[in-house]
């Protein structure tokens, strides 16, 4: 709105009349030039929907196992097993392990939609504890000596000392 104003008043005031002339006339002066400052505008960036293409929707598959496995290394004593069953929404299954104690303990789970996720935890056999041995007191070798007279061919050791040049 500003540059609209200012443009007016430049042309009103190049077109005003100018008192005396070389003629005795009424002169106009020249018009002014005006040149109005370039106006930047924008538009906003052309944005494109994404192509869609039609997707077929993949068939859902029912989840359905069954499996199994278990360990028994008698190396390490590592015996464990674990089975399990899964129709659609509901898991059932156990798993068991010889402990550190040698007792087993079995775990039995099932989870579904209905009841969530329930476990109930299993102990057999009996915790063997090894027995604490006391340690075992270490004698000192016995050493065995001569008779004195087997060691009377034996010559007594000698010992010489003799001094380095010193200080």
């Amino acid at each position: 709105m500003r540059m609209l104003v200012l443009f007016a008043l430049v042309s009103v005031a190049a077109a005003a009349p100018v008192g005396g002339g070389l003629h005795g006339g009424i002169s106009y002066a020249a018009p002014l030039a005006v040149h109005a400052a370039p106006l930047a505008f924008h538009a906003a960036p052309v944005v494109h929907a994404p192509v869609v293409h039609a997707v077929a929707a993949e068939p859902v598959s029912y989840p359905k196992y069954a499996f199994n496995y278990g360990v028994k290394d008698p190396h390490t004593g590592d015996i464990k097993s674990q089975q399990e069953v899964r129709d659609g929404d509901v898991v059932k299954g156990s798993y068991s392990l010889v402990e550190p104690d040698g007792s087993t303990r079995t775990v039995a789970y099932s989870a579904d939609d209905h009841t969530g996720f329930n476990a109930v935890v299993h102990k057999s056999g009996h915790a063997v504890h090894p027995v604490a041995v006391a340690p075992v007191a270490h004698v000192a070798p016995v050493a065995h000596v001569a008779p004195v007279a087997q060691l009377a061919h034996y010559a007594a050791p000698t010992y010489a000392f003799s001094h380095y040049g010193g200080h």
